[in-house]
């Protein structure tokens, strides 16, 4: 009998493991939405409480700095603290801090509202970094790219839906977004409380260090552990290379070619839809075809040439050709990250991920002084110039660099990982 009943108890913990798989997509997607509908629009609701183009630029640029350094001290330590109290509930908390943060953007009639604000909600936001390590959790190492592939698509899909529905609310009222936003985040809060289970069981959990939560504790960590090596270098160039782009995106559309809040809108879902593609439906075939490293700088190398092409573009059309071409590159991210995961253990997934995303948020601290200064500097040439282009041609030129670095380091690695 008692064996009867362990077994019972064993298939009843891979059921429920397996269903977590569904419940954390969906949960990705709805984040992913929310964030995507006020893409198209913050910078116009920034431009709104400016009186030019190039301080339209500048503040934008300290809107997003504020938001980034926010979230790279808090990335680190609520990763720590998921591998401490569990996923789910820092989860909670990044849903209730992104619908506070949207509904108070919606009210904000002055720039340092808007400022104290984007602080706050960085600082609380570690939605993205939490969901990795919960499919980590209940995914075995060998599946593990598969199935970022799998969350990847999620976050595609929102970001399909999310900036249009952006730009179309957005070209009825630029405030209307944000109150959208912040009621899906609170849908989530729901979902999450009443549905999505925990992933991270008890006896795998382990006591809350301050000084893992420490951002740069947490990156030096990162850097010395087996299997990452020259990775974090070539995290940090792809990933300031891929930041100065949502930094600049909108405004070099609206600076090079005129569009609005719609056409942005456009552009983005047709990003998001590339990602979808890729990493929902070709994913697992490329990863068996090239494998995770072979993948990783064939989509590097995909996206450096895309990055020039961008800044070089002389029509709104070639910005969707562009980004059609460029479908391997929507890989590197789910390649590196499942390497890089495969090496850490079972009790340390919440922190390598968050050192990962606070690295990345460390990229995105650097993007704003980068990326908004190199567009100030064009944003007085008239629209169609190639040299508004700027940002894109040190983004690809910064994407070389990872690629260079990527090569050097799979030709010296040894007995990679399965």
């Amino acid at each position: 009998m008692t064996e009867i009943n362990n077994t019972f108890r064993l298939f009843a913990s891979r059921r429920s493991r397996t269903a977590a798989m569904p419940f954390i997509m969906v949960t990705a997607l709805i984040d992913m939405i929310s964030i995507g509908l006020i893409i198209p629009v913050l910078p116009a609701l920034v431009g709104k409480l400016t009186g030019s183009q190039v301080d339209q630029a500048f503040w934008y640029g300290v809107v997003t700095f504020t938001f980034s350094i926010a979230n790279f001290f808090g990335s680190p330590l609520l990763g720590a603290l998921s591998d401490s109290r569990g996923r789910r509930p820092v989860l909670l908390i990044g849903f209730c801090g992104l619908a506070l943060s949207f509904f108070a953007t919606a009210m904000a009639t002055a720039l340092w509202m808007l400022i104290a604000v984007r602080l706050v909600s960085g600082a609380m936001q570690a939605n993205m970094t939490v969901a990795s390590a919960y499919v980590a959790d209940i995914t075995p190492p060998e599946e593990r790219a598969r199935r970022f592939g799998m969350l990847g698509a999620m976050f595609g899909v929102g970001f399909i839906l999310g900036p249009v529905m952006g730009g179309l609310l957005g070209a009825i009222d630029l405030h209307l977004p944000f109150f959208v936003a912040g009621s899906l985040a609170l849908v989530n809060l729901m979902y999450g409380f009443f549905v999505l289970p925990e992933s991270l069981p008890l006896e795998k959990r382990r006591a809350m260090s301050w000084q893992s939560a420490n951002p740069v504790a947490a990156l030096r960590g990162l850097s010395s552990t087996r299997g990452a090596g020259l990775l974090v270098a070539v995290i940090a160039t792809s990933g300031l290379a891929q930041f100065i782009l949502y930094t600049v995106w909108v405004l070099y559309t609206t600076f090079k070619f005129g569009w609005g809040p719609l056409e942005n809108g456009w552009s983005l879902a047709a990003v998001g839809v590339s990602s979808a593609i890729v990493q929902g439906l070709l994913m697992g075939r490329l990863l068996k075809r090239f494998g995770p490293r072979r993948l990783a700088v064939l989509g590097l190398a995909s996206s450096t040439v895309a990055y020039f092409l961008y800044g070089a573009a002389s029509a709104g059309w070639m910005m969707f050709a562009i980004i059609l071409f460029n479908l391997l590159g929507s890989t590197v991210s789910a390649s590196i990250q499942s390497i890089i995961s495969g090496a850490a253990d079972a009790r340390s997934q919440g922190q390598a991920l968050g050192a990962i995303s606070g690295l990345n948020s460390l990229m995105a601290v650097a993007a704003p002084v980068l990326g908004a200064p190199l567009l100030t500097m064009v944003s007085h040439l008239p629209q169609g110039d190639w040299r508004i282009g700027a940002p894109f041609y040190f983004c690809g030129v910064l994407q070389a660099a990872a690629l260079i670095l990527a090569v050097l380091y799979f030709r010296k690695a040894r007995n990679p990982p399965a």
